[in-house]
C-alpha cells in the first residue's frame, strides 16, 4: 500500500477515518461524563474547570517530542492504535475513580491516549496525501472527528437519563466503561494500515538536525494558526464543560445537554464536509476570520441568562458550524508553513499550543466561573475567540 495512487489512497484514509470516529466517539462519551462524575463526587464548578485542565497536562509535555519522533519513524500507524488503548484505560480508570484526585489522573492519561491518536493520524495525512488534498482530507479527518463528537453525547445522554445524586455516580461508571470497549475497538481498523510503505529519507535527510521550535513559530502567519485553534478548540473544551453546569441551573435533563451537545457536533461535522465547496468561494483566511469571530458571539449568547433548550439549540447548531470550520484549515495551514521533515514537528505544535490552552484557558475559566458562575467561563472563552480573530488579520 503506497498511498499514492486514488484507490490505495482512499483505503489507507478510510481505515484511519474509520478509527478516528470509534476513538472520538470514545473520547466525546468521556468528556461530559468527567463533568458529571466530578459533580457526583462533591466537585463544584471550579473542580470541573481544574478535572479538564488535567486532561492536558501531561499532553503539555511532550506534544512536541512526540511530533518529532513521528518524523523520524518510518511507520506511525501503530501510534494511533496504542493512542486507542490508552484512551481505554483512562476511562476505566474514570469508572473507578472516586475521588477528585483520582478523576484528575485518569483525565490526564485520557489526554495522553488522545494525544497519540491525534499526531500520529494527523502526521499520516501530512506524509500520505497529496498537497492538493490537504485542506479536503484534514477535513475528512476532522469530520470523522466530529461524528464520534456527535455520537458520544447522545450515547452518554442515553446511558445518564435523569439519573442524579448517588444515582449519578453508578450511572458514569457503566458509561465509562462503555466508553472504554468503543476506544479499544478504535485499534481494530488500523491492522491494515500496517501495510503502508514506510517512510524512506535520504542520507541528506537523516543527517539533518531538528528544525528548532523557535524557528517554526517565526515562520509567516505560523503564530497567528496556532492562536486561531487554541481558542477554537479550548472553545469546543469549555462548552463540553459548562454546558451541563448551565443546563443544569436552568432545568434541563442530561439528555437534553446529550442532544445539544450532538447538534454542535453534527454541524460541525456538516461544516467540514463542505469546506471543499466553501474554498471554492472564500479564501483560507476569510473562513478562519470570520467563522472565529462569529463563534465568539454564538458563545457569548449561550451564556445568557434567557436561553431555554430551544434557544441553546439553535445558536448551537450555528455555533458548531463556525467552530467546525477552523481545526482543519488551520491544519493544512500549519502544515504547508512547516518545511519538509518538519511537518510532524509543527502539528504536534499546533497540538502543544492547544494543550496549552486547554491547561491556561479552562483554568482561567474555573476561576472566572467561581466568581461569576458557570456563565462566566463561556464569556472568558469568547473573549479568548474575539482575540484570535483580531490577530488572524
Amino acid at each position: 500500500m503506497t498511498g499514492e495512487g486514488s484507490g490505495e489512497r482512499t483505503r489507507w484514509l478510510w481505515a484511519l477515518l474509520g478509527s478516528v470516529v470509534l476513538t472520538h466517539t470514545a473520547l466525546n462519551l468521556i468528556r461530559p461524563l468527567i463533568s458529571y462524575r466530578t459533580i457526583a463526587v462533591g466537585g463544584d464548578a471550579v473542580a470541573v474547570g481544574l478535572v479538564t485542565a488535567a486532561y492536558a497536562l501531561l499532553p503539555l509535555v511532550i506534544a512536541v517530542s512526540l511530533g518529532r519522533f513521528t518524523d523520524r519513524a518510518a511507520r506511525i500507524s501503530w501510534i494511533v492504535g496504542l493512542g486507542s488503548l490508552i484512551l481505554a484505560v483512562g476511562s476505566l480508570l474514570l469508572a473507578g475513580s472516586g475521588g477528585l484526585a483520582g478523576l484528575a489522573l485518569a483525565s490526564t492519561i485520557v489526554g495522553v491516549g488522545h494525544l497519540l491518536c491525534m499526531v500520529a493520524g494527523q502526521g499520516l495525512i501530512a506524509r500520505y496525501s497529496r498537497p492538493e488534498h490537504l485542506d479536503r482530507d484534514f477535513g475528512w479527518f476532522t469530520a470523522a472527528a466530529s461524528l464520534g463528537q456527535l455520537a458520544g453525547p447522545l450515547v452518554s445522554g442515553a446511558i445518564l437519563a435523569d439519573a442524579s445524586g448517588p444515582a449519578l455516580l453508578s450511572a458514569t461508571s457503566t458509561a465509562l466503561v462503555v466508553a472504554g470497549a468503543v476506544a479499544l475497538l478504535g485499534a481494530v481498523p488500523l491492522v491494515p494500515l500496517v501495510r503502508l510503505r514506510p517512510l524512506r529519507r535520504t542520507a541528506a535527510q537523516k543527517a539533518a538536525p531538528p528544525v528548532p521550535t523557535r524557528d517554526l513559530l517565526r515562520r509567516p502567519r505560523m503564530p497567528s494558526a496556532l492562536l486561531t485553534s487554541l481558542a477554537l478548540l479550548t472553545a469546543v473544551d469549555i462548552l463540553t464543560a459548562y454546558l451541563p453546569l448551565i443546563a443544569e441551573n436552568r432545568g434541563i435533563s442530561p439528555m437534553l445537554v446529550g442532544v445539544l451537545l450532538s447538534l454542535r457536533a453534527g454541524s460541525s461535522l456538516l461544516s467540514r464536509l463542505t469546506l471543499p465547496w466553501m474554498l471554492r468561494r472564500w479564501s483560507r483566511k476569510a473562513l478562519i476570520i470570520t467563522s472565529t469571530a462569529v463563534a465568539a458571539v454564538a458563545l457569548t449568547l449561550v451564556a445568557l441568562p434567557l436561553s431555554g433548550f430551544v434557544t441553546l439549540a439553535v445558536v448551537l447548531v450555528v455555533g458548531g458550524f463556525l467552530l467546525g470550520v477552523g481545526q482543519p484549515l488551520t491544519m493544512a495551514q500549519v502544515t504547508t508553513l512547516a518545511p519538509e521533515g518538519a511537518r510532524g514537528a509543527a502539528l504536534a505544535l499546533r497540538i502543544w499550543g492547544n494543550r496549552l490552552g486547554q491547561v491556561a484557558i479552562p483554568a482561567a475559566a474555573a476561576g472566572v466561573a467561581g466568581a461569576v458562575g458557570a456563565p462566566g467561563a463561556l464569556l472568558f472563552s469568547a473573549a479568548v475567540l474575539a482575540t484570535a480573530a483580531v490577530a488572524a488579520r
